[in-house]
């Protein structure tokens, strides 16, 4: 009887290790292609003014943004368990490039530009590796921290739309300083879940981890930006 439970137990772990890694390497992969969408929107958004446009329409910007990412998230939720959840995760990825080439294009108008892009993005990918890591090692529980930062992302959206009335510099940095350390909390919490077998679904996964990295690496070039724009 206790040889057979044994013999269950070990069978059961065998099979959720192979899920966990599975969920994991599907995650990543997907998160590796979200990638080319995000890049041809941005592209996209670049090379047909409609970054020059929501620049002179930050409110309708906000509200496109808001209503576009909120209905395909929802879209991607419901649809997680299909092909078509796939689909419409890399629609949402091509929708926030485009979404990015307000910012993009901005940057690029400094002399620095593209450099500045390089080194938002290996900032971001070096956060990354640094959340993957203590993901993989450490035995505490980062589950908790989900409420707080939850409510933390709520006071930051409601703040950066209400600078685009107050149009405060110093609301700007808060903001994306805030973000920065805010996602890259989640990205750990996200890391986590998915390491440890809480989430199951690779679709589901890739979004969430997608967010914390786009938000990060928006809000660091965001910085970069303000700091670094080299003008001459």
């Amino acid at each position: 009887m206790n040889d057979h439970t044994t013999l269950s137990r070990d069978s059961y772990a065998a099979r959720s290790e192979v899920m966990r890694n599975r969920v994991l390497r599907n995650t990543y992969w997907l998160l590796a292609l979200s990638l080319i969408p995000t890049v041809l929107g941005a592209f996209v958004g670049l090379n047909t003014g409609l970054n020059a446009v929501m620049a002179t329409s930050p409110g309708l910007s906000v509200v496109v943004f808001l209503v576009g990412a909120f209905g395909l998230m929802f879209l991607v939720e419901r649809n997680k368990n299909s092909s078509l959840g796939v689909a419409l995760l890399l629609a949402f990825t091509f929708f926030m490039g485009i979404m990015l080439s307000r910012l993009i294009g901005h940057v690029l108008g400094f002399s620095n530009g593209s450099q500045l892009i390089m080194l938002a993005f290996g900032g971001t990918a070096l956060v990354l590796g640094a959340m993957a890591s203590v993901a993989s090692t450490t035995k505490r529980d980062f589950s908790h921290w989900q409420k707080f930062l939850f409510v933390g992302v709520v006071i930051l959206i409601v703040a950066a739309v209400a600078n685009i009335f107050l149009q405060l510099p110093a609301l700007v940095l808060t903001v994306s300083v805030l973000a920065i350390g805010i996602f890259s909390a989640f990205l750990l919490v996200d890391l986590q879940r998915v390491i440890r077998g809480g989430e199951t679904n690779y679709i589901s996964a890739t979004l969430a981890i997608y967010l914390d990295l786009y938000n990060i690496f928006a809000n660091l070039l965001m910085l970069l930006g303000i700091f670094g724009g080299d003008r001459e």
